[in-house]
């Protein structure tokens, strides 16, 4: 019986000469990452995959400025225009598989948190389809970090929370689905690790900040002092690196396409000669003949950050007269820390306190304080994540903040590190300080909020990454972890040891907090 022949797209021109070519079959089991600057070719870069592989493969293209919409004349692609409720769009995805029509989901015209949602809701269509309707389908997604990005801004959570589910889902789980997910970002800083870490294949392009460039050299196996190339690189031309395109870094330039975006780089053209003044102000202030009016703005309902929502909700109370700055009277600074004190020693104390968000302990704890009538503002957000990481690794603020104290040093790096890294970061430094053992994989999980072991290891690699700690094994395979700086080492300790359990008859102990 022989095999069915290789099915290979060609991509472009390589380097050293020859023709650049891209394994599909692979590519579809493997998945693809692009990277590369406003300007670098990389929609250039994703028409010329398209189109090359539309007469062998299903194609649903997430367009958020509309440039793809002209596949539709030259290669049969349905435009869906975007302007429609979720529930309809899941119902059109799932006729997409189906029927194994190429589709563009067409954006443009929506702002960024119904293109969230929009997105969200189409790729969830893909993503539930029934199993006999699991076909191929190359899922191309460009300006990915749109709809999944590695940090919250103006968006609601909501649909933060269910775009970046969608996307997590093509590229972590769609490949038993039929689906090969094809990202295209202007910056991985700006994209989420979680999602760009599933691609196998990177094609990168010219970019010019070094903390982008050294990650697309990490991403393609390349030394530090190799990053600055991507800075040279031409528009058009790529590095490419995976199974389904090179083995080793291989500069690419990209080939010519058929179709084209309906938009244009903008050109200079020379100003038309300018008329008299007066002139000027009765061509720009005065309505044209025949000119149509346009409809007043509707105005985005802002979104207010948590922490000032979570203020606001502390200070919320029947109206009274205003409440003095300084603690009530009877409560003396001292008693008033106690019972700060007193307030999230409970809160740690309970056990599924772990698991809960930063948000929802942070309102638990200012209802504890105004049950314990505590006046003015307990703490802020910002200083209660800082002293629940304290807390949970077991440091005294106060006399780590202490001049002289060798903790300062390292609260310092705890500072540089995401918020939801630090206590994790300071556990492991307290055990490295008193000469403990390991924490293994489940209590490095349990001090990150999470039951995940994998998660675990993923944010111990990029502590590593950001050179705040460093790990080694011993001769027996047992983890050691140092902390640079003050040379802290943790005695050897077994990655793969179940959490420690404590004895449910032994009191909780009281938590320093300084």
């Amino acid at each position: 019986m022989t095999a069915s022949p290789k099915v290979s797209i060609e991509m472009g021109v390589r380097g050293g000469g020859g023709a650049a070519v891209l394994d599909l079959e692979e590519l579809l089991t493997t998945r693809l990452l692009v990277q590369g600057n406003s300007g670098s070719g990389k929609s250039h870069l994703l028409r010329r995959l398209l189109e090359q592989s539309a007469p062998w493969v299903q194609q649903a293209v997430i367009d958020p400025e509309g440039d793809f919409v002209t596949l539709a004349e030259r290669y049969g692609h349905v435009v869906v225009d975007a302007e429609r409720d979720e529930a309809d769009l899941q119902r059109i995805a799932a006729r997409v598989r189906r029927h194994r029509v190429s589709v563009v989901l067409n954006l443009e015209g929506l702002d960024a948190e119904r293109q969230m949602r929009a997105a969200a809701a189409f790729l969830g269509g893909l993503f539930e389809a029934d199993r006999e309707m699991w076909h191929p389908v190359l899922v191309v997604v460009d300006e990915a970090q749109l709809f999944a990005p590695a940090a919250a801004g103006e968006i609601s959570d909501e649909a933060r929370k269910a775009s970046l589910g969608a996307m997590t889902n093509l590229m972590c789980r769609g490949r038993k689905r039929g689906l090969a997910g094809v990202i295209a970002t202007q910056r991985l800083a700006k994209l989420a690790k979680n999602v760009a870490a599933e691609a196998s294949n990177f094609l990168m392009g010219r970019t010019f900040l070094d903390i982008d460039m050294a990650r697309a050299a990490d991403l393609l196996g390349m030394e530090r002092r190799q990053a600055e190339m991507f800075r040279d690189l031409e528009s058009g031309n790529f590095v490419a690196l995976g199974p389904a395109l090179a083995r080793r870094p291989l500069p690419v330039r990209i080939g010519p396409v058929e179709t084209a975006a309906r938009s244009a780089n903008p050109r200079l053209t020379p100003l038309p000669e300018s008329p008299a003044a007066e002139d000027v102000h009765e061509l720009i202030f005065t309505p044209g003949e025949n000119e149509p009016s346009l409809p007043v703005p509707r105005r985005s309902p802002s979104v207010t950050p948590t922490a000032e929502v979570l203020a606001q909700l502390a200070r919320s109370g029947p109206a009274a007269s205003p409440a003095p700055a300084e603690p009530p009277p009877g409560l003396t600074p001292e008693q008033r820390q106690a019972a700060i004190d007193a307030a999230l020693n409970e809160i740690l104390s309970e056990k599924t306190g772990d698991f809960r968000s930063i948000a929802t302990l942070y309102q638990d704890f200012l209802v504890r304080c105004r049950i314990r009538r505590i006046g003015g503002e307990s703490l802020s957000l910002a200083s209660f994540r800082r002293r629940l990481a304290a807390a949970h690794a077991g440091v005294d603020l106060a006399e780590a903040e202490a001049e002289g104290s060798p903790w300062g040093e390292v609260l310092g790096m705890a500072e540089s590190l995401p918020e939801d890294a630090q206590g994790v970061f300071l556990s492991l430094a307290r055990a490295a300080f008193d000469q403990r053992p390991c924490p293994s994989d489940a209590e490095v999980a349990r001090a990150y909020g999470t039951r995940s072991p994998r998660r675990a290891r993923r944010l111990l690699a990029y502590l590593e990454e950001q050179q705040a700690i460093v790990c080694r094994l011993d001769g027996r395979g047992r983890r050691i972890v140092a902390i640079p700086g003050p040379a802290w080492e943790t005695e050897p300790g077994d990655p793969n040891a179940p959490e420690s359990v404590e004895t449910p008859e032994a009191p909780p102990a009281e938590l320093p907090f300084g």
